[in-house]
């Protein structure tokens, strides 16, 4: 099933920049196989797991499990599980796919053929760490997958999900779907992967570790514009869009909301929220 949306992070010393689209798909089940009944551009897909800590998610998929959208439910998270004071991401990372997944998406999916998509990172540091970590989590048909470390600590890097061709092409340099049309040009596996590998010499060098955190949001803010640009200009409905949302995790400010979207006037409604 084609997922809609655009979901970064992208990761530098000084910390993690989660930037993503507003665009959701809502799955219902019509017959045996599920179907993308309605997108909406105004999902909430960029979350703070613990409130004052430097602990952040990021969603791209189903906008939905069953009656509720991901953000109540990721809220609801929040809210029942309690994370210690001493914590690790990855202890974080396993709680919350056995919310999400265990205790919400299976009961909702479990008998259906056709199950819809669904990712996450979590990304933030752990409580003795200077450096951040991300760690995915991948759910579809054939299961869950995760979470998986995205990279290791002392690495940077961008990892997107949900349409990543745009980016894949600017930043790669070669088009994702380049391993397809050479595997139909009837070339070895050995031959596509040694080609593949090369050309991994036309990334562009975007990224530094040293990048300082106000250049990483603006890198994360123009690689989704970018995308919701490419989607509008090419053939077929347009499946990335809405407000941009990006949040920066960072050691000693934590999680720093950097454009945020509302369904309320912030300004008389003066509770934190």
């Amino acid at each position: 099933m084609h997922v809609l949306t655009i979901a970064i992070s992208l990761k530098v010393n000084d910390g993690i920049v989660l930037a993503a689209d507003s665009a959701s798909t809502i799955i219902e089940r019509r017959g045996a196989r599920s179907r993308a009944s309605y997108v909406y551009n105004n999902a909430n897909k960029i979350f703070n797991l613990k409130k004052g800590s430097p602990i952040g998610a990021i969603t791209w998929g189903s906008g939905s499990i069953g009656q509720a959208s991901i953000s109540t439910l990721v809220k609801d998270f929040r809210k029942e599980t309690l994370i210690k004071e001493n914590y690790e991401i990855k202890d974080v990372a396993d709680n919350f796919k056995t919310f999400i997944y265990d205790n919400n998406y299976l009961k909702e999916f479990n008998n259906w053929s056709d199950k819809p998509p669904l990712g996450f990172v979590i990304a933030g540091y752990s409580s003795e760490s200077s450096l951040a970590e991300e760690w995915k989590i991948d759910i579809n048909n054939d299961g869950v997958s995760g979470p998986t470390k995205v990279r290791k600590k002392n690495e940077v890097g961008i990892n997107c999900n949900g349409e990543p061709e745009a980016i894949q092409r600017l930043y790669a340099g070669f088009s994702s779907f380049l391993p397809q049309i050479l595997m139909e040009s009837e070339l070895s596996e050995d031959k596509i992967n040694q080609i593949i590998h090369s050309c991994l010499k036309l990334q562009a060098p975007m990224i530094t570790p040293p990048m300082p955190i106000q250049d990483a949001i603006d890198l994360a803010k123009f690689l989704v514009e970018t995308t919701v640009k490419f989607s509008k200009f090419t053939p077929g409905p347009q499946t990335v869009g809405g407000p941009i949302e990006i949040a920066a995790v960072t050691k000693h400010e934590g999680f720093k909301w950097i454009e945020r979207k509302h369904y309320f006037n912030p300004s008389i409604n003066p509770k934190k929220v």
